[in-house]
């Protein structure tokens, strides 16, 4: 009975990150259109992306401090709708701001961030409070965000094909209009009971629980920094680094990519067990993929090590979710939020410093030394330099993951 009242609450929440995807794939693929119909520059279009990254943690930082103050089931109502205003004011931007479009895309950029960041930090303890709940849920709750990159590059790209990228206005709408189910879904379904508290106040548990917060909280940021560094700079890559023409590296590689990250959390969510060992697993394979892909001459492997990313790094946020789960016993909504903002953090810092150094690599004299003995362009080195730092964080979070195990060891024992 409780399975299936809960039934159309657990499909809201799927629904919902299904349709967050456009909010993440869509803008991207739309810049270069907005570049050429309206002249807006590349770099006030990189801004956009600060924008819907610091909306989002804004929002992670206000829940984590204040998540007792909200209606977390009106807030979950609203969501949705959110999204469907932003993309709805994202899409008119030329009819309603004709003299300067850019306004009307950081404006729509804000409100549907608004609804991302409050997705990161509200669905995934609204599944986990579900009756009879598991971490397969979960694992499955994020595979739906790959999965529905992957429908919104296919849609996309079909759609440009056939009628034409001067026509994005009709897509961007039609994408906004998909959230209103989610919206309808949770309207006509039961909440769960959830935990706003911070939990237990016993002082040596508080202090316990603190500890082990912060360590998912840094496991967290570095698992989103190794996934994102891949998902923001895959298809520049191949295009630069690797020779791979733009729309076949677009394709295989967004595309692909996209779908090993949702595989890699649909296998979890049917087979999976011993999160601690899978978060150890993908976070070494993501040190592997980026250091053949920054290291190997070979086209053929490094473009595979750019896609396989994508399996090794699929369970590295939501798993870690999982592990908060299973080690910190009710965690409350403002530990979601402070584990989303984590997230959100590493998904920022670590492309922009991919891209700070592969500036600075392309300015100095030792890329065009290095260019002239390995028989390579400057841009080529300084790429493969960007993807040897990115490896950087899965090496920082191996050794990370393998002192939370010892921790939580430690602490079991303790208790």
């Amino acid at each position: 009975m409780i399975a299936k009242e809960f039934k159309k609450t657990r499909l809201a929440c799927y629904t919902a990150y299904l349709s967050m995807a456009s909010i993440f794939s869509l803008p991207p693929m739309l810049f270069v259109t907005f570049h050429e119909m309206y002249g807006v520059s590349y770099t006030l279009l990189g801004t956009l992306v600060l924008i819907n990254f610091c909306t989002q943690l804004s929002i992670d930082l206000i829940f984590s401090f204040f998540s007792k103050h909200f209606n977390i089931k009106k807030t979950v109502r609203i969501m949705p709708v959110l999204t469907t205003i932003g993309m709805t004011l994202y899409a008119l931007s030329p009819v309603i701001f004709p003299n300067n479009i850019y306004i009307g895309l950081v404006l729509g950029t804000i409100i549907f961030s608004v609804s991302a960041g409050l997705s990161e930090v509200l669905l995934s303890p609204v599944v986990a409070a579900i009756p009879g709940s598991t971490d397969k849920d979960m694992s499955m709750l994020h595979s739906l965000y790959a999965w529905g990159v992957l429908m919104v590059v296919c849609i996309s790209s079909l759609f440009f094909n056939v009628f034409g990228r001067e026509n994005w206005v009709y897509l961007t709408l039609f994408l906004a209009m998909l959230p209103l189910i989610a919206c309808f879904l949770f309207c006509t379904s039961a909440f769960p009971d959830m935990n706003i508290s911070h939990g237990e106040n016993t002082q040596g548990k508080v202090k316990n629980k603190s500890k082990g917060l912060l360590l998912c909280v840094a496991c967290i940021f570095f698992g989103s920094a190794a996934e994102n560094s891949m998902t923001n700079w895959i298809s520049t890559y191949m295009e630069n680094a690797l020779d791979i023409p733009k729309t076949v590296g677009d394709i295989l590689g967004m595309a692909v990519f996209a779908m090993l990250l949702g595989l890699g959390r649909t296998l979890y969510a049917k087979y999976g067990k011993n999160i601690s060992n899978v978060l150890l697993a993908g976070m070494f394979g993501s040190v592997v993929c980026y250091l053949v892909a920054g290291l190997s001459s070979n086209v053929v492997l490094s473009f595979l090590a750019c896609i396989l990313t994508g399996m090794c790094t699929s369970m590295l946020w939501p798993g870690t979710l999982i592990l908060m789960e299973e080690k910190i016993p009710a965690p409350g909504v403002a530990a979601y939020a402070l584990m989303a903002a984590g997230g959100d953090f590493g998904a920022s810092v670590a492309p922009q410093m991919i891209g700070v150094v592969v500036d600075k690599v392309a300015e100095s004299e030792a890329a065009l030394s290095l260019s002239t003995t390995l028989s390579m362009s400057v841009e080529q080195i300084s790429m493969k330099a960007g993807m040897l730092t990115a490896a950087v964080f899965p090496i920082i979070g191996v050794f990370l993951l393998l002192f939370i195990k010892r921790y939580f060891n430690k602490t079991k024992t303790s208790d």
